[in-house]
């Protein structure tokens, strides 16, 4: 009997070569992925500047002071000392957040509930009226990222609100944030702001101030309450509300702060202006300033009331006497013994003209430069008293001629009175050419020179500026004086500042030669082509007139002053007959009297500006110290060792 056979029915299982297979694709999508996104992340994070960000990097802006302490020149932002997160009011930060981001102390850089929140709202009203960006994100946008709207710089943002976040926290960033927004008229940081608008500190701000300046944050050109006062108290107002709204002000209490708020206080802060002499110590005022984050205060040797009196004599000197004898321009500097510039004209007028003329013009001296054969002389071993010939010489083919007649035998002291060319071309020759470059050298000539026999007279180019400090080494006894100017310094957010001073030190002692250099300068202003420049007091110096009138000079020294005087043209054009005894060995007169008629108050009785407060400060020396440590920061006079903390540059 056949037994029925029931049909099963059929079982399906997973087929292993497939779920494999699923696996695989899986695992290979997720790689593929990751490395793209890896790939992504790379090309965008390649160039951000991570150790600047440490470091909370602002464009860096530097206060130039006179030697009293008085404001000379301003460049970058304008920007108070930079403020910790301490000397903010807590309402002032209660309106920052409550206006601008009212989650900060809840995300972690990136808000994405106020995203969704911002879009709705601009989705709602049809246009964008309403930004998501978190204050952390501002910071990025303000100090580190550039504006343009791509997809890398929207990687860029993220990732590093996300590191700031972790790396320094809500404090630090919102500390950064304050002192680098802009907010109008100028103004960078809240601490400035405060200034510009109140005249206070920011720690001394009221609930109406604190809130009109969060609200310039929206629309500072348009807000700022100098211009449009009206806009900015209606800001003002949204913002207290805000404040009310986020539980940081009663209702009662944010009515009563409308009301409150009556006028501003209005400064005008320090001008962008420029100076020949700024000029000239911005170099190392901005080595010093470097990435320091808010103002670097740097009080230089700058005396107001010399450099009012050399700008004076200068256009004076140009305006008469210059005009008829065909002098365009003129250069001064006047300098403590030991190079302190206190006061510098680089030309007839820093407004048509900032070329430099007293620093970066190269100028063939003429006889001022006979300094150097005498000295080079001395060293020989010949004094005052030994004679040479002042007679017709040639000497492979150049042949000097005196400018009144040759004298025969004369001293050398009466040779270099009179200025006689062909007896200091004689001595040159006698010391040797070679002899006199050194010589230049070692008084502080950074020039190159060329050792040709008409070295002695002056054919090789020097500046005023070099010049003068060779004179100051005389002056002081010590060689070499390099003209300086800048006495000290204090960087925002240091407890202390720092003494710089002088930076190459004057190793050379001069006191063997110095009493028959000084004879010799002396002689010139009493008896010899420097009479014109007699002050009626102590004065030493030297004339100098270069080929055909081309440059005139006369550099000298009282007992407290150093000033040296150039008169001439930029295009090198001859001059009417001028001479280095004439127009400008008045000059040199009209200064020092004018000088030393009223002691300076702001200047020791040196007039150097080394005021007792800048020699106990620690002393920082800026050259040796950067060229010594790739890590030293100028701003606290650090570097950082292989181990262990940072530590104070003592070199």
């Amino acid at each position: 009997m056949a037994t029925a056979r029931t049909k099963m029915p059929d079982l399906k299982y997973p087929n292993p070569l497939k779920l494999g297979s699923w696996k695989v694709l899986f695992a290979r999508s997720l790689f593929w992925c990751s490395l793209l996104a890896a790939g992504a992340l790379t090309w965008a994070l390649k160039d951000v500047p991570w150790q600047e960000i440490a470091d909370g990097s602002l464009k860096p802006v530097i206060l130039l002071e006179t030697s009293d302490g008085r404001p000379l020149v301003r460049q970058g932002p304008y920007q108070e000392p930079y403020a910790r997160y301490e000397q903010f009011p807590p309402h002032l930060i209660d309106a920052v957040l409550s206006i601008e981001d009212r989650r900060f102390m809840d995300h972690y850089g990136i808000d994405l509930q106020g995203i969704a929140r911002a879009l709705l709202r601009n989705v709602e009203a049809g246009s964008v009226v309403q930004g998501g960006s978190t204050i952390t994100q501002q910071l990025i946008k303000l100090q580190y990222l550039e504006s343009d709207r791509t997809l890398k710089r929207k990687i860029q943002e993220v990732v590093i609100a996300l590191w700031l976040e972790w790396k320094f926290g809500k404090k630090e960033i919102l500390t950064r944030y304050l002192n680098a927004v802009y907010l109008g008229s100028g103004a960078t940081g809240m601490p400035a702001a405060a200034r510009i608008y109140f005249n206070k500190d920011v720690g001394a701000l009221g609930i109406p101030e604190s809130a009109m300046l969060a609200g310039l944050l929206k629309a500072p050109s348009q807000l700022n309450p100098i211009d449009n006062f009206d806009g900015a108290r209606q800001r003002m107002a949204i913002v207290l509300d805000a404040m009310a709204a986020n539980g940081k002000l009663t209702p009662g209490d944010a009515h009563a702060a409308k009301g409150r708020f009556a006028e501003l206080y209005p400064t005008t802060p320090t001008l962008r202006s420029g100076s020949w002499f700024a000029d000239w110590v911005w170099a190392q005022a901005g080595e010093i300033a470097g990435s320091s984050p808010g103002a670097t205060t740097v009080r230089t040797t700058l005396v107001p009331r010399l450099q009012r009196i050399a700008e004076e004599v200068v256009k004076q000197a140009l305006d008469g006497e210059g005009k008829a004898l065909g002098a365009s321009q003129a250069a001064l500097v006047a300098m403590a013994p030991d190079g302190a510039v206190v006061a510098m004209v680089g030309g007839y007028d820093y407004k048509t003209s900032q070329f430099n003329r007293a620093v970066t013009a190269m100028r063939q001296p003429g006889s001022t430069f006979k300094l150097f054969v005498y000295y080079a002389a001395l060293k020989k071993g010949l004094s005052l008293s030994d004679q040479v010939l002042d007679a017709p010489i040639e000497i492979d083919g150049w042949s000097p001629k005196n400018s009144g007649g040759y004298r025969g035998w004369v001293t050398l002291a009466e040779a270099f009175a009179l200025s006689l060319n062909a007896a200091t071309a004689a001595l040159a020759q006698e010391v040797g050419s070679d002899s006199v470059a050194a010589a230049a050298k070692e008084l502080g000539i950074d020039a190159d020179l060329t050792t040709t026999p008409a070295l002695a007279l002056g054919a090789s180019e020097v500046s005023l500026l070099d010049l003068t400090g060779a004179y100051a080494s005389v002056r002081l006894g010590r060689a070499p004086v390099e003209p300086w100017g800048i006495v000290d310094f204090q960087a925002a957010g240091q407890p202390q500042g720092f003494r710089v001073g002088p930076q190459v030190v004057a190793a050379v002692d001069l006191s063997s030669y110095q009493p028959d250099l000084l004879t010799l300068l002396q002689l010139v202003v009493e008896r010899g082509t420097g009479r014109p420049a007699d002050p009626g007091t102590f004065a030493a110096g030297k004339t100098g007139t270069s080929q055909d009138n081309r440059d005139a000079w006369f550099v000298g020294f009282t007992d407290p002053l150093v000033v040296g005087v150039w008169v001439g043209k930029d295009d090198n054009t001859p001059m009417k007959g001028i001479t280095g005894g004439a127009l400008p060995a008045r000059i040199w007169r009209k200064f020092m009297k004018a000088a030393m008629a009223e002691p300076a108050r702001d200047t020791n009785p040196d007039m150097g500006i080394t005021t007792s407060e800048a020699r106990h400060a620690p002393s920082c020396n800026i050259r040796a110290c950067s060229r010594s440590y790739r890590s030293f920061r100028a701003s606290d006079c650090t570097y950082q060792p292989y181990r262990g903390e940072r530590r104070l540059c003592e070199k």
